[in-house]
């Protein structure tokens, strides 16, 4: 398959006047982002999703499947699936019209209000950390336990972090490691949870955004976020809030949290480098999220 189709809004709206016509009328705009796949506004409530480097479609088709499903229940707006757009002539690869999630990207905004930030987030995993069917998806490479993450862990201390505070990183790093492993059940995890998969507004998180990664396993890949979207201080209260989680899940959390802003220093770095996929504005977010994670609860 061809990953080097350019996506246009003409093909957007070549797409949609073929298989979904009565949507053709509506303003296309395109919205700056999106790596394996890509997103165009759709008149004011709506937003195609468009297969892009995402080699399979499995993604959006765990996306189709399940956010109907959760959606419902959660307190904060996600992307819902309303029409399929199947591969054709035109364009070989899936897309998706989903509703749209009003409010900005926290990799370009912020939040202010960090105590109704640190209650709306742990709100919002409440809901979502329930058990999960037995055909819900497995992830097959996120959501282990620390101790089988090691090896991406040393690529990325070698590769970003500085020295002055590598030391205290692989402390924080080994404590998660030999933490305790999750023995409850298998419970829904967005599984990709940082700035540029929230949306924020009037200085709090307003939203929760692609799903694609989705599995059923241990909740601390999203506790992670705690440190990684939260302003310095919240974690403590989003914690206290969320009232789940055990000492070990906590521990099991902050390394990941560790290796998710090690890698967001990374993207950001390749960005300052011109490397694809590259993201200069997640550095540093990154260094800002390992400070807090240093930091503790």
């Amino acid at each position: 398959m061809d990953t080097n189709i350019e996506i246009t809004a003409d093909l957007v709206r070549d797409l949609l006047q073929e298989q979904h016509p009565d949507l053709a009328g509506l303003a296309v705009r395109e919205v700056a982002g999106g790596w394996g796949n890509q997103m165009w506004r759709l008149g004011d409530e709506l937003a195609v999703r468009m297969q892009r480097m995402d080699p399979t479609p499995e993604l959006q088709l765990k996306e189709r499947r399940w956010l109907p499903v959760l959606a419902p229940r959660l307190p904060l707006p996600v992307p819902t699936p309303v029409r399929f757009g199947e591969p054709s002539e035109r364009f070989p690869k899936h897309w998706t019209v989903m509703t749209w999630v009003p409010g900005e990207p926290l990799d370009h905004g912020s939040i202010s209000r960090a105590t109704h930030a640190a209650d709306t987030l742990a709100n919002f995993l409440q809901a979502l950390h329930v058990e999960a069917p037995a055909e819900a998806p497995i992830a097959t490479d996120r959501g282990a336990h620390p101790r089988n993450c090691t090896d991406g862990f040393e690529n990325l201390l070698q590769a970003v972090t500085p020295d002055d505070i590598a030391a205290d990183v692989r402390d924080v790093w080994d404590d998660a490691v030999a933490a305790p492993a999750w023995e409850g059940p298998p419970v829904w995890v967005h599984g990709d949870l940082h700035p540029a998969n929230v949306v924020v507004s009037d200085g709090t998180l307003s939203g929760i955004i692609d799903f694609g990664d989705l599995f059923a396993g241990d909740p601390a890949c999203d506790l992670a976020a705690a440190w990684v979207l939260l302003p310095a201080g919240a974690a403590s209260r989003f914690f206290d809030v969320y009232a789940q989680a055990d000492g070990a899940a906590i521990r099991r959390a902050r390394g990941l949290a560790a290796m998710k802003s090690l890698f967001l220093m990374l993207m950001g770095q390749n960005g300052d480098r011109g490397l694809p996929g590259g993201k200069p504005n997640w550095g540093p977010a990154g260094r800002a999220a390992l400070d807090r994670v240093l930091k503790g609860v």
